[in-house]
Formats: structure tokens, sequence, C-alpha cells
């Protein structure tokens, strides 16, 4: 079973208010309300969604439900057809869908959506119909919606957005995709419309991914340094054999040559590392800092040879 269609039938098995469920009910209708046949007939492979369908009809309008089992030409998946005949011009007018002149509203009426309830409703009915998630398992992180026309495109996503979810709308061959990309987005949808087992399945997911992604980024950084102090190590010792060669290293002062002779003893150990070892074994303390200056006076000395041999 996918994540997506166990989120349909968590949420399936809750209902609200009469005004939320109508909600709910006006945004299933208006994606699968075929208004070119007048023809009202919701296409569901998920059983759950199908009884859930069938139960708000039922309560809300007290109309008889016809529903047909059929075989998909594209799946092995049975189908699922909500057919709606009874009252159909009551309900498509009374859910929005409908003017009272029977012209097709491209967005429904503000009182439609009017509470909070009201919208998270109208949310969760366009998930049932229209909403896929990919599993947080996997590579990504995308919800989306399939929405026929612009409009309804464009109000799902400015509903999505008055929750501060940061959706997008993009047209597609057929239709247009409202979509969602953040992780943390994606979580708060699964909470808006009151998928709470999901929720907690997708953050555990997702706190587990982001952890490792954490512990894989900070094992690149260590890498990553490892191999910059061995770079820089090698580059001291090459001043320090160039020094040797040419003058000898008792020919530098005292310090100079305790530091060459210490990074030549203990060359893969950075910087700190070093020091640390110096300090303890000379009884003398000195810092990173003054180790780096020390090294520096070196490459000075190293360059002016390079550039005597010129």
């Amino acid at each position: 079973m996918s994540f997506a269609t166990r989120i349909k039938n968590e949420i399936s098995n809750s209902y609200s208010n009469k005004n939320a469920n109508i909600a709910e009910l006006s945004a299933i209708i208006r994606n699968s309300y075929e208004k070119e046949t007048n023809k009202l007939e919701i296409i569901t492979e998920n059983s759950t969604v199908c009884k859930h369908l069938y139960n708000l009809f039922k309560e809300i309008y007290n109309i008889n439900v016809k529903i047909e089992n059929k075989n998909s030409k594209t799946t092995k998946n049975r189908l699922y057809n909500v057919l709606i005949n009874d009252k159909l011009d009551i309900i498509l007018k009374d859910l929005a869908v409908l003017s009272e002149d029977n012209v097709y509203k491209k967005v429904p009426s503000s009182y439609i959506v009017s509470s909070t309830d009201e919208k998270r409703a109208y949310l969760k009915g366009i998930f049932l119909v229209a909403g896929s998630i990919n599993d947080p398992k996997t590579s990504m992180y995308h919800l989306e919606f399939s929405i026929d026309y612009l409009d309804e495109a464009n109000f799902v996503s400015s509903l999505l957005n008055e929750f501060y979810l940061n959706s997008k709308v993009i047209m597609r061959d057929k239709g247009y995709m409202v979509y969602i990309k953040e992780a943390e987005k994606i979580g708060d949808f699964l909470r808006i419309i009151g998928a709470s087992s999901a929720v907690m399945y997708y953050e555990d997911i997702r706190i587990y991914r982001d952890h490792k992604n954490m512990t894989n980024r900070l094992n690149n950084c260590e890498q990553a340094n490892f191999e910059k102090s061995m770079l820089t190590a090698s580059k001291q010792i090459d001043d320090i054999n160039l020094i040797d060669e040419v003058i000898g290293l008792k020919a530098l002062d005292t310090k100079l040559e305790e530091v060459a002779r210490y990074r030549l003893k203990y060359p893969e150990s950075p910087l700190q590392e070093l020091s640390e070892i110096m300090s303890l074994e000379t009884n003398h303390q000195i810092t990173k800092s003054g180790l780096n200056h020390r090294f520096r006076k070196l490459r000075e000395i190293a360059n002016r040879i390079l550039e005597t041999k010129k």
C-alpha cells in the first residue's frame, strides 16, 4: 500500500461538522464534475474513499448514491465509480459548483471556505480526489495536486499558502499541477488535513533522513579538513627539506629549528595536535597560532632560497 493510499484511508475515516463536510464535498465535486456532459462521476481506486463519499452524500443530501465497479485499463486495481443523478442540480448549486443561473463557477463562493475548519476540509477533499505524495523514504519530498483548470489551481494554491505552505503552480500537458517540495511544509499539510498517524510516520522518517544527511555532511567536512591539513603539512615539509638541503636546519634560530624538527617527526599531525605535542614534550606552551606564525617564517626563508636559485 502506497503512502498516499494510507493517508487517504486515514482521513476518509474522519468527519467534521456539516459546513466543513460541505466544503470537502465542494472540493471533491469541483474536481470530478464534467461540465460538458452535466455528469457527476467520481472515480477512485480506493474503497475507503468510496465509502466515505457515499456517507457524505447520504448524510448531507439524503440521496441514493450509485456505485459501480470497473476494471482499470491501465492498472490491475479495481475502480469504483460513484455516480450522482438524484438532486444533481440542487447539489451543484449548493456546493457552489454552479451559479443560480446554471453557469459553472471557476472558483467556489467565499462562504464555502469562510472558516479555518472549512479551508482544512476543502484541502482534504482536494487531496482525496487529486492529490499524491511521495513516501518520505524515497530520495525526494514531493506533494502535488493534479487540477484541470488554472483558476481552480490558483485557488487551491492560495488556500495552501494561507497556511504558509509555499505552494507553486505549473502547467502540464493536461491541466495544471499545484505542488509543494519543502519537507517541513509537507508535514504541515498532513497536520492540516488531520492525518495524525501519517504525520508521525512522516516526521520519524524525515528526522532520520535529516540526521543521516547531517552526519554525512560532517563526515565530508572532516575528510575535507583532514585532506587540507595533509596538504598543508606536505608543503611545510617541502619547505623544511629545502632549507635543510641548502643551509641546514642548524642555521635557523632555535624556535624555528625546533618547529622544523617536530614537523619532520610528526608529518601527519594537524597544527592543533602538533602544538599540543610540542607543549607537552618541551614544557613550553605554544599555541596553534604561534605554531602557524613559525611555519610562515619557514615559508619565507624557503621562498628566498628559491629566488636565489633562480
